[in-house]
């Protein structure tokens, strides 16, 4: 994996954001150790998942590839792939579920998608996308569970590793829905940081990769919604994603709803970073504590920064924990 990983990453270095990695010595103080933020709010679309998509993409273009493609999400996968579809020239359908965030639904359709929503609680989107008329002439882009999507995602990853320039890291907290961005990452920190400790972080209720971690089988959530960490929620770990995660000795953490936004009103008000909720839970392991960050070197992305204005708003009338100021 590892070689699909370094190969994706040569191929989108030009074409994707280099996102930074941020240090802020007044968190680092709070959490008693070295705290990175990777943030990926700032990649185009503003999350992660614009790395898969265009890693899919990069394989298409022949005179008998398809011409345009399919995938399904809750929004920031839905964006990813529309963008990319749109710079390469393809049409694209995508399939949502229908309580997605409006602000993930519209810029999905401004990159000229066509949407299909769907009830998460009914319907099986993987269903709703087969069902279609384009299904079978389009190329299926899957959110997590695909080498292509996995290496893609992992390139940043490897931004991590060039921008250490070499410095410690003990430890990575990734915000973790199927685990394409959980493993991914963790197989190339590994590469240059073969000791380090993974931990998927997810939203407390939908914790289906931390519970099949310590059960050793893969396990699904009893609910299908229900948490404002949308972009995360799966329903249960990926058939690819989960062996790569027990591969590397991965191990999971949870976060609740009123943690997560907390974590969204912290990086608002105190580092100026707006994330949605699922893009703020490795945040939110952080300043909890879900894990030990004394006198650590420690990792956080951010994966995601769609979110509506309202949310966003009820975040910023929160009042901070007085440990925070």
């Amino acid at each position: 994996m590892i070689d699909q990983i370094k190969d994706a990453h040569q191929a989108l270095r030009t074409r994707v954001v280099r996102t930074p990695l941020l240090n802020f010595p007044a968190l680092d103080a709070l959490v008693g150790g070295r705290l990175y933020l990777k943030a990926e709010n700032l990649q185009h679309t503003g999350s992660f998942k614009y790395r898969g998509a265009l890693n899919h993409m990069r394989t298409l273009g022949g005179p008998d590839s398809p011409k345009s493609v399919l995938a399904y999400s809750s929004g920031n996968h839905a964006q990813g792939v529309a963008k990319a579809a749109k710079d390469a020239g393809l049409s694209a359908t995508i399939v949502m579920p229908a309580d997605a965030p409006q602000v993930k639904i519209d810029n999905t359709s401004s990159y000229g998608a066509e949407v299909v929503l769907y009830d998460r609680e009914t319907e099986s989107r993987e269903a709703v996308a087969a069902a279609l008329p384009q299904a079978n002439e389009a190329y299926l882009i899957p959110p997590y569970d695909h080498p292509l999507t996995i290496a893609g995602q992992a390139t940043a990853g490897m931004e991590v590793i060039e921008q250490l320039e070499g410095a410690d890291l003990d430890q990575a907290l990734i915000c973790c829905g199927g685990g394409g961005l959980a493993t991914g990452v963790t197989q190339a920190l590994h590469d240059a940081y073969p000791g380090l400790q993974s931990y998927a972080v997810e939203p407390t209720g939908f914790d289906d990769f931390a519970r099949s971690l310590a059960r050793g089988e893969r396990v699904s959530n009893a609910s299908k919604s229900g948490s404002i960490c949308d972009a995360i929620i799966t329903p249960t770990p990926g058939e690819l994603t989960f062996p790569l995660a027990q591969a590397c000795n991965m191990l999971g953490v949870s976060v609740s709803d009123e943690e997560a936004l907390d974590a969204v009103a912290y990086a608002a008000k105190k580092l100026r970073i707006i994330l949605e909720p699922g893009g703020a839970v490795a945040l939110a392991a952080a300043l909890f504590g879900k894990i030990d960050l004394k006198g650590r070197s420690t990792l956080a992305l951010l994966s995601g920064g769609n979110i509506d204005a309202d949310l966003l708003a009820k975040a910023l009338e929160r009042p901070l924990p007085e440990e925070w100021q």
